[in-house]
């Protein structure tokens, strides 16, 4: 007859086991732009580990200056975390290339893939490998205070082009209102303009090409005009009083009190004008409307395209191996619908757009789904030099202190230099 174990023998076999199982899965984010954000964020993590025992998802935030400024040298240290968050692009590929980041591709089976928007793997793919997962997406279009554009005696619905565009804000601006509200301190908000004409203008052949330094790289005519076209807005001087020491954060507060009337920015502007604005109500979902960013005269773009991000995950090298699993999990189709009902951002999940409650949201979420391409953000598709070269430039177009030849080449100059 064999000998029972004792209770303290059991006891201490079965702490063994789950010590031999316990395992930290650490993930590095930017701070969630909203409370509930990370709310889902540790809702998905506590249910994660309720079916996984002895792991623990761990989550990590910093604002966005420091997480840029930290990232690649925690990259490189033996405390990097097992995936981090990624506005994918230039940046995910300079990353790709310095070796800091695993392959997934084997680990995602065809059933899961099948089940993401292909902007969003395609994002996380390069040079034929996948090293992430996405999370959602975001589209930047032009939002406007109801209140105000009626009271100026403007109807958004019939801004169909460019010069419409320029045509209303000197309407707006003779009627007393400030026109456009804009954080400029970020320059990146700027650069929303100068990159939405550049898309419109150069459009997505030619910003691929150019990135190689085809026929003049980012110094050609038609970056050029793009810039000009920036320069007939700026010289309107449609923004804020201040808007160069204005943050984004403020910008969207100012938006939210209505103290202009329009505003260039992503979906997330809805949860975000709220939260900055004074009252902490800002303007009623009835009075928050939007209207894709228009057409230009003559542009090679497409004027269907958007022009936003797609972030995502990227799993670094030696992660652990649960990584995936849990980013798989974060993104099943339950925890893609309870993010979009709870209005976070665009999901990139198939069939879960409906479970936006805001119609404005939904509504960018449905002109993101007909578009013929989503142009990621410049600054983020070009690469950290290039694209800082471009937010400043745009930043000193707005400002006067360069004219559309000398900021377009000061993009090829880091370009060449890259």
């Amino acid at each position: 007859m064999k000998p029972m174990l004792s209770c303290a023998a059991l006891a201490l076999v079965s702490l063994l086991a789950t010590s031999a199982f316990a395992e930290t899965v650490k993930i590095l984010s930017i701070e969630p732009n909203v409370t509930s954000g990370r709310e889902f964020y540790a809702d998905a993590a506590k249910a994660f580990e309720a079916a996984n025992p002895g792991v623990t998802i761990q989550f990590d935030y910093l604002d966005d200056t420091s997480f840029k400024s930290k990232l690649p040298t925690l990259l490189q240290s033996s405390t990097r975390p097992d995936a981090f968050y990624t506005w994918t692009g230039g940046v995910f590929h300079e990353q790709a290339d310095a070796g800091v980041l695993k392959d997934i591709s084997g680990e995602l089976d065809s059933e899961f893939k099948a089940t993401l928007a292909p902007i969003g793997l395609d994002a996380m793919t390069y040079k034929g490998k996948t090293y992430g997962v996405p999370m959602y997406a975001a589209s930047v279009t032009l939002w406007y205070n109801k209140d105000l554009t009626d009271k100026a005696g403007v109807d958004p619905a019939k801004i169909k082009t460019w010069d419409d565009f320029l045509s209303a804000v000197k309407v707006i601006k003779a009627a007393g209102i400030t026109p456009i509200i804009v954080g400029g301190k970020g320059k990146w908000p700027l650069a929303f303009y100068y990159g939405y004409l550049i898309t419109r203008i150069v459009g997505t052949d030619g910003i691929v090409a150019a990135n190689t330094g085809v026929g003049g790289g980012f110094a050609s005519d038609n970056f050029v005009r793009a810039g000009a076209e920036f320069k007939r807005l700026t010289d309107l001087q449609p923004f804020q009083s201040g808007f160069m020491d204005t943050d984004n954060n403020k910008a969207l507060g100012l938006f939210g009190d209505g103290k202009g009337a329009f505003e260039l920015m992503g979906n997330f502007i809805v949860g975000t004008q709220r939260k900055n604005s004074t009252s902490g109500q800002g303007i009623a979902p009835d009075k928050l409307g939007f209207i894709p960013f228009p057409a230009v005269a003559g542009g090679r773009g497409n004027a269907a395209d958007t022009f936003g991000g797609v972030n995502g995950w990227l799993v670094t090298k030696n992660a652990s191996p649960l990584t995936v699993k849990w980013l798989k999990f974060l993104v099943n189709k339950e925890n893609q619908e309870k993010s979009a009902s709870l209005g976070l951002w665009l999901p990139i999940v198939k069939g879960t757009q409906s479970a936006i409650p805001d119609p404005g949201i939904r509504g960018v979420a449905e002109l993101l789904t007909q578009a013929p391409h989503h142009q990621l953000y410049l600054d983020q598709a070009f690469g950290a030099s290039v694209g800082s070269a471009l937010n400043d430039a745009a930043a000193e177009l707005a400002t006067g202190d360069v004219d559309a030849k000398s900021a377009a080449a000061k993009v090829e100059d880091a370009r060449q230099l890259r």
